[in-house]
């Protein structure tokens, strides 16, 4: 590994801890509904460690609880993890087109809310050794912490476990204030995806839909709507006004 690389994964890994703390808390609380649904430890970790979802794992337990079919649990599990569709076409653009199939694979596999935030945050081409740091890290924190919530997940108040997920939210805030800082047009679509996600969790019909479904229905109206009053200017637009 180079020196770059060696940089990159261990700046992903020091981006990966607050991510983990936040996993571990919101999995411990998914993983008391995984011990109703009759999971053992072994299983609920198995579960984790393979679908690093909450939402979808939530759905998943829901049914196995139920005594779904094996295909129930595909499809709504598929259903409720349909945002990362949009996030993977989005995280494509930041990777170098010389990129060998296997980093995409790799990249693939856990890609979160979390793990994209901070990953397309990044200025230029994607090292995936950034996300590789800090993929190793917050993976563990998901699994260990569904393992231990069957486990013990009773012992403590449901009120404690909430209160520890607020990192993730810490994070994502972390995220987005230093380009809003920079740009009075990023700030005013953040403000206005904040309000936009408050009213389809109280407007009619819309607060209905499942929450995977209304992100996908805001990043898909939001995103078209910033691309078309703000278009991103080609690169040799911008060096030709930098020229100037």
């Amino acid at each position: 590994m180079t020196k770059e690389r060696s940089r990159a994964f261990k700046n992903g890994m020091k981006d990966g801890i607050p991510i983990t703390l936040g996993y571990f808390a919101v999995s411990f609380s998914l993983g008391i509904l995984a011990k109703k649904a009759g999971l053992i430890p072994f299983q609920g970790f198995l579960a984790s460690l393979l679908c690093n979802a909450s939402a979808g794992e939530y759905a998943a337990f829901t049914v196995i609880a139920e005594n779904g079919s094996y295909l129930a649990v595909a499809l709504t599990t598929l259903i409720a993890n349909a945002r990362y569709f949009l996030m993977s076409a989005a995280f494509a653009q930041r990777l170098d087109p010389e990129m060998p199939f296997f980093h995409r694979f790799l990249l693939a596999f856990d890609m979160t809310d979390e793990i994209f935030g901070i990953s397309i945050s990044r200025q230029g081409y994607l090292d995936p050794f950034y996300t590789y740091g800090a993929v190793i890290v917050a993976l563990p924190g998901w699994s260990v912490g569904t393992m231990l919530g069957i486990i013990a997940g009773n012992v403590l108040p449901f009120r404690a476990v909430s209160a520890l997920s607020v990192a993730l939210y810490g994070m994502f805030f972390a995220i987005i204030i230093p380009p809003a800082k920079k740009s009075r047009k990023i700030l005013g679509i953040i403000i206005v995806c904040f309000i936009m996600s408050y009213v389809f969790s109280v407007a009619p019909f819309v607060s209905e839909l499942s929450e995977g479904t209304r992100t996908i229905i805001l990043t898909v109206a939001l995103s078209s709507a910033a691309a078309l009053i703000f278009p991103k200017k080609e690169e040799a637009e911008q060096e030709t006004e930098a020229e100037k």
